[in-house]
């Protein structure tokens, strides 16, 4: 059971094994792998559960039970970001959300588009394929793993319509202040779009204060969803600039009033989502973020963020104390839950295969391996971990 969220905040503990045992994952595995595929919680998966056995008993009988559970996640959404429901958009994946943006907007040729280098490539393909329309692509040099936001600005222009960066790099870890980029943007009279994928559910993120105009992230990383199953955000005034690109029943204000065919394209971000969508998905994903609110997910403040860096130090450090090298950069404004490292130097794709024999998962990225730590991590796993690592000696 979660533990009451008042008492913890009142009490200043949290019982972080509270959370591990929502895990199952943990009962097997030294689970390090959540910015590529996270683990669903048990709360998840018994929500999914009930959504198979109402649709095999019950067919569209539950339905309306289901919608109200989407628009439940709609709603808290809404909550841990501080945006208004009528913001946000239930999509399949990040990859949507940012083709929404470089789809919708009304380019010209002449305009371009600034992003950091080493993004991951579904937060580059949209923005290429815009180059047919004549828009540039301006990539801007990193100051090592780094985003620094004057080289940004000094790349930006008044033809500048969007500004675009990961919240935090995928195979790096390094962590920028969307408040600094989504002010580089607006300097320059252009929209600022956030991939947060690698960091919500962890990190707290007030869209207005950060001056962000768009957000996508897919539920299946660090909210702990399953996958496609996805969150977008878009700032209310952007709504009739943003035309919608895939258009279905369920754009119209009509809804399901299928024998009224008029063009009235809904006043909200439900407008992007078309037509039927994931319930069992987003059921799951509702659970997932319910369990991180629970656990004290807000917009201004996460105790998840700083356990998720507690235990990431605490990696880092048994990783430096056996001959590990770690590349992430660890300052204080910049870590997150992703650890890049090589062991003894000689890192190949076949080192993860062989940790998974030892029960510890990780991915290998950049020719690094990368682990990522969530909340529920504890120093059993890290030990695992170091243990795996020694049999590759």
């Amino acid at each position: 059971m979660v533990l009451d969220t008042k008492t913890k905040r009142a009490s200043g503990q949290i019982d972080w094994s509270a959370f591990r045992d929502e895990m199952p994952v943990s009962r097997k595995w030294a689970y390090f792998d959540h910015a590529a595929v996270a683990p669903i919680p048990q709360i998840a998966r018994e929500k999914i559960t009930a959504w198979a056995e109402q649709a095999a008993i019950e067919g569209d009988a539950c339905w309306p039970i289901w919608h109200q559970q989407h628009e439940d996640l709609r709603d808290l959404t809404a909550q841990v970001i501080n945006a208004k429901p009528q913001e946000i958009a239930l999509v399949p994946n990040t990859t949507f959300g940012i083709n929404l943006v470089a789809g919708g907007l009304p380019w010209q040729a002449g305009d371009n588009v600034v992003l950091p280098e080493h993004e991951f490539p579904s937060n580059l393909y949209p923005w290429m394929q815009l180059e047919s329309l004549g828009v540039e692509l301006r990539l801007v040099p990193l100051d090592g793993d780094r985003v620094c936001p004057v080289r940004m600005a000094d790349a930006c222009d008044q033809r500048t319509r969007v500004v675009s960066a990961s919240w935090v790099g995928y195979a790096s870890g390094y962590r920028l202040d969307p408040m600094e980029i989504g002010k580089v943007a607006h300097d320059c009279g252009a929209l600022f779009f956030l991939d947060a994928i690698q960091a919500l559910g962890v990190f707290p993120l007030d869209v207005q204060a950060a001056g962000i105009d768009f957000l996508a992230a897919d539920g299946h990383k660090w909210l702990l969803g399953p996958e496609g199953a996805g969150v977008f955000y878009i700032r209310h005034e952007l709504l009739d600039l943003l035309r919608p690109m895939n258009v279905g029943w369920n754009s119209v204000k009509q809804g399901n009033d299928f024998g009224k065919i008029d063009l009235q394209i809904r006043e909200s971000a439900s407008r992007y989502e078309g037509g039927t969508q994931n319930m069992a998905g987003f059921i799951g994903l509702g659970a997932s973020l319910q369990l991180l609110a629970d656990f004290g997910l807000t917009a201004d403040h996460s105790p998840i963020a700083e356990q998720v860096v507690k235990v990431s130090d605490e990696l880092c450090i048994a990783l430096n104390e056996n001959g590990a090298v770690v590349h992430s950069d660890r300052s204080d404004e910049s870590k997150s839950g992703i650890v890049s490292f090589d062991y003894h130097q000689k890192t190949t794709a076949d080192d993860r295969l062989k940790l998974t024999e030892q029960g510890v998962i990780v991915s290998c990225r950049g020719g690094k391996l990368r682990a990522a730590v969530h909340c529920y991590n504890n120093g059993n796993d890290i030990d695992r971990l170091i243990e795996a690592l020694k049999s590759l000696d």
